[in-house]
């Protein structure tokens, strides 16, 4: 009985002090956002900082530059790449892409889908029935995307 409430206390300690230590780390990463926020006239990729001594230090934030197709328009026909067009810094295709079917920006309503990069409704569409190039064979109706007679 006497080991239960020792195991008991230790495991009360340990959380304790995790506790303790994780709301610390917190209230120092908010007094650097605050030392951040005092310093705007640092450039915009150097971050001002305070330690808990009161004194200052100069960071900089490492450069993540992407490589978007506005700049570089051949990336979108490298291997891997989603599609051959470039629509708002984004490699798409425009024949499949939803967001951009047939041109940049020309958005499909929510119940089409871009086949061939036009918008159809796969519902009730005979060449694209429930789903694209699902062709409905002579004399057949597409109803809720299922060819069937009439």
């Amino acid at each position: 009985m006497k080991f239960r409430k020792l195991v008991f206390v230790l495991v009360v300690v340990t959380v304790l002090i995790v506790t303790i230590s994780a709301a610390s780390q917190q209230h120092s990463t908010e007094k650097y956002s605050a030392a951040e926020d005092d310093h705007k006239d640092a450039d915009a990729d150097d971050v001002i900082t305070m330690d808990s001594s009161g004194h200052r230090s100069l960071l900089q934030k490492k450069r993540n530059r992407r490589v978007t197709c506005k700049k570089f328009p051949g990336i979108c026909h490298a291997k891997g790449s989603p599609g051959p067009a470039c629509c708002k810094k984004k490699c798409v295709n425009v024949l499949k892409d939803r967001q951009n079917c047939g041109k940049c920006g020309k958005k499909c309503k929510y119940n089409e889908v871009c086949c061939k990069g036009r918008c159809v409704n796969p519902s009730f569409n005979t060449k694209h029935c429930g789903g694209c190039n699902n062709r409905c064979g002579n004399g057949e109706f597409c109803v809720f995307g299922l060819c069937n007679y009439a």
